[in-house]
């Protein structure tokens, strides 16, 4: 039985981050008046990192037609020092938000110091930056769906137009994105998507949601005692507490009392036959995080139980989120970039499954 509670706790670096930045009172707002508020955010800090970034990496606007008709937006960030004619590999971007949040524009400086980065570390790369629509106007499964629908127009468009490599795509996301992207390659992996699409050649879980709390019994079930549960130690962690996952998840509007094995909703809940054969994962969890032990679930399930190559990283002392404050407040930071970039890396060398849960741990001792 697992007991993931010795990653929990904060470090000194995130105590002098509270003390600068205390949470703000509760305003009263509505979600599309918050929504309005944090992209803006979002997106001005985006805009000052992009005036260091601007001159390395050209940015190309696509539409991607969705299965309904509507268009989303995408972005293709392409680095000055990749050639045109370098077959570099793509790497499908899909933002965190608590499925509320984020635009096309809010990812642009992640978006391109992961291209520019991972590229000049000897891996060249392009991303797709998938604007996937958002609650509360599009509800569960509307963004999964969008996801999938960009992965199709990576291979029927981007590969043929601008000549990435379709072996070398990779999808990852941020917490709600990491949610879209594991069921997007389960679905894959489980012969639900269209068969002309090539299987992507990994996956990036960084903070990860991947079971509905409706759907949790399964996941308390694998644990020493509920009381040692993230959802329980972390329930009122900073930036993302318990009641603030919720809101988020209320505003999917998904069906009542859902199946706790439906891994279009769930695919923390898969079985180790349903996961066997999918490609290497890269996983990204924060110790205090209400989220953490259902990505080290997964993270064994993959690796103990299925023997999918695995890259598992865990960031102590630093709750969900943390990586808005940047490396001048935590050096963990700098991890959580190293993660990524590496780990894209990583999974495009094929490599061999360890069978063991490796848990690379990073940041300060907690308090």
């Amino acid at each position: 039985m697992a007991d993931f509670s010795k990653y929990g706790g904060a470090s000194r670096e995130w105590k002098a981050v509270e003390a600068a930045f205390p949470s703000p009172a509760p305003d009263g707002s509505s979600v599309l008046e918050k929504r309005t508020a944090a992209n803006a955010n979002r997106e001005k800090t985006s805009a000052a990192l992009m005036t260091e970034l601007a001159d390395k990496v050209e940015l190309i606007d696509v539409s991607i037609p969705a299965r309904d008709g509507f268009a989303l937006e995408g972005r293709l960030y392409w680095p000055k020092s990749v050639p045109k004619d370098a077959q570099p590999g793509l790497y499908l971007h899909l933002h965190g938000g608590g499925y509320l949040f984020g635009t096309l524009s809010s990812e642009d400086a992640i978006c391109s110091n992961l291209a520019i980065n991972t590229s000049d570390k000897g891996t060249p790369l392009v991303v797709l930056n998938l604007n996937y629509r958002h609650t509360p106007e599009w509800t569960y499964p509307t963004a999964w769906l969008d996801a999938q629908d960009g992965l199709a127009w990576i291979h029927a468009t981007a590969v043929p137009q601008f000549g990435v490599d379709p072996a070398k795509v990779v999808v990852g996301g941020i917490s709600a994105g990491a949610h879209i992207t594991a069921t997007l390659v389960l679905e894959q992996h489980l012969g639900k998507l269209p068969a002309d699409v090539p299987r992507v050649a990994g996956q990036v879980l960084m903070i990860p949601a991947l079971v509905n709390s409706q759907c949790y019994e399964p996941q308390l079930a694998q644990l020493a005692s509920p009381k040692v549960s993230s959802l329980v130690e972390n329930e009122f962690a900073p930036i993302l507490p318990v009641h603030i996952a919720h809101f988020f998840t209320d505003l999917l509007k998904v069906p009542a009392h859902p199946r706790v094995d439906d891994t279009f909703l769930s695919p923390g809940n898969a079985t180790a036959e349903q996961v066997q054969g999918l490609p290497p994962t890269v996983f990204g969890i924060c110790g205090l995080d209400p989220l953490r032990d259902q990505g080290l679930l997964y993270a064994r399930l993959l690796s103990e139980k299925a023997g999918v190559p695995t890259n598992v990283h865990l960031y102590r002392g630093v709750p969900h989120g943390f990586r808005r404050y940047g490396p001048d407040w935590l050096s963990v930071s700098r991890d959580w970039d190293a993660t990524m970039e590496d780990g894209i890396a990583w999974v495009l060398k094929n490599p061999t499954a360890t069978n063991t849960l490796d848990i690379i741990v990073h940041g300060e001792e907690t308090m």
